[in-house]
This record gives structure tokens, sequence and C-alpha cells, in this order.
């Protein structure tokens, strides 16, 4: 059985720290507790892994948050992976700092890396892991805020989750969406 887990964000120097590359700092959590290394394969940034008998393909798109769907959809064709066991890690400013919510299907809630990745699937029939980047921001200052960098004390209480999204990617690989759901949102 294999799984596709995208971890959406910006490629570039410049972006490392920022809010909006949550996905990315999740399957960098990942891949350094596997001891497990990213090459730059077409569209992605691409590792896998073995864990109980599944095996995992990470990619952190390099087409750009906004262009994440051409990635995906050319990876799970690729790897001969179904909708179904695809997991998107994106970060959502509609939730509170640090705040985990999976979910087996949805919109993009005026996420563009999510409506991208919809439009190319022609589906909102994924499942997602949204980590909250908190709101803090003045009216008009969005895309700044989600492209700003994380302040000390906002990496002290996403550290801690981003930890909990490793756990989370394994166990929607292991013992499925609807069972991980209910062990992991709202705790």
């Amino acid at each position: 059985m294999k799984y596709l887990i995208a971890g959406l964000g910006n490629i570039g120097p410049e972006y490392v720290n920022t809010r909006h590359n949550i996905g990315f700092m999740a399957l960098d959590a990942l891949a350094k507790k596997t001891d497990i290394v990213f090459e730059s394969k077409r569209y992605a940034d691409r590792a896998e892994f073995r864990f109980k008998g599944r095996t995992f393909i990470l990619i952190k798109p390099t087409t750009f948050m906004n262009l994440s769907g051409k990635s995906i959809a050319y990876w799970l064709k690729k790897e001969n992976i179904t909708d179904e066991n695809l997991l998107v890690i994106a970060d959502d400013i509609a939730l509170p700092l640090g705040s985990l919510r999976l979910r087996k299907k949805g919109g993009a809630g005026g996420h563009n890396g999510l409506q991208d990745i919809i439009d190319h699937l022609g589906t909102e029939e994924f499942s997602r892991l949204r980590i909250g980047a908190g709101n803090e921001f003045p009216m008009g200052y969005q895309i700044k805020y989600v492209l700003g960098e994380w302040t000390e004390e906002e990496k002290n209480i996403l550290l801690p989750k981003i930890d909990t999204s490793v756990e989370i990617i394994k166990s929607f690989g292991t013992i499925g969406i609807d069972r991980t759901m209910n062990a992991f949102n709202n705790k």
C-alpha cells in the first residue's frame, strides 16, 4: 500500500521560516525522524520511507504554493496512488496558532494552494491536515502575514504540534483517515 503525503510551501531560502511553509516543516520533521533525505525530482522534492508495511512518498512541491496541484497530480499518477491515499498538509489562518484539524474532504477555504489541487484533481475528496497559523494581522495584510517569519513565541507553540503532525501522517497510513481523525482531532 502506498501513500502520497504532500506538504505545501514555497521554495527558496526567503520562505524557509514563513507561516505559509508549515507543510514543508512537517515533512522536514518527518524526514529527520526517519533519517531520510529529499531529492530534487520533477515538480517536487521527494523522499520515501516504509513504516509498518506501507510506503510513504513525501513531496514538497517546487511549483510554489498556489500551483501545487500540478505537482500533486503528477506524483499521484506517477506513483499510481489513489486520491484516497493522498494527505495534503497546509497552513490555515482560520485556525488558532498550532491547532491541528484533519479532514477527509472539503473545500479550499480561501487557500489558493488547496484550490489549485482541487482544480487539478477535479475533486475535493482528498484528506488534508490543516495546521493553524493564527490570524494576528490587520485587515489587508494577509499575504504579508502568511509570508512572514515565525516569531520565537510562535515557534514554541508550533514545534510540538509539528511533532504531532508526524504521528498523524504515520497514523493516516496505518489505521486510516477516520480512526486518525478520532484519535487526533480536538486533542
